[in-house]
């Protein structure tokens, strides 16, 4: 898988659902250096980077390079502080057509929900 986020997370497993939706559990990098920036002892996961994750996760399940066309209802609703809740889960609802992907994600560690967002990519060529 390629990736932006070098060594930023660690996809640990996922489950395909019957009805093509997949469950993710990734682990943050505590130790990455965009921690250090953001920010300088209180780290918090930046919202730009769950939704790269949210996206080449995407593309790792769909087989396809994807470019964001569109999000709505981006909801951060907890902070993700990779030292308190480095465990992840991500229930991504995949819908594909024949030029784009529609992906609902809700991103939670333990009970909380930390994201929920809706978002459309457009397939590119690969």
């Amino acid at each position: 898988m390629q990736t932006i986020l070098t060594d930023f997370y660690s996809l640990e497993s996922y489950e395909k659902a019957e009805n093509g939706s997949f469950t993710a559990h990734i682990v943050l990098n505590k130790d990455h250096d965009i921690f250090k920036g953001h920010f300088p002892g209180n780290p918090v996961t930046p919202g730009v980077c769950m939704m790269q994750i949210v996206k080449e996760l995407s593309e790792e399940f769909t087989g396809q390079k994807l470019f964001l066309k569109s999000a709505s209802n981006v909801k951060f609703m907890a902070i993700i502080n990779p030292f308190e809740t480095p465990e992840l889960k991500l229930q991504l609802d995949i819908n594909e057509s024949e030029e784009e992907v529609k992906v609902k994600n809700t991103t939670s560690f333990g009970e909380t929900i930390a994201l929920k967002m809706s978002v459309n990519y457009k397939k590119l060529a690969k």
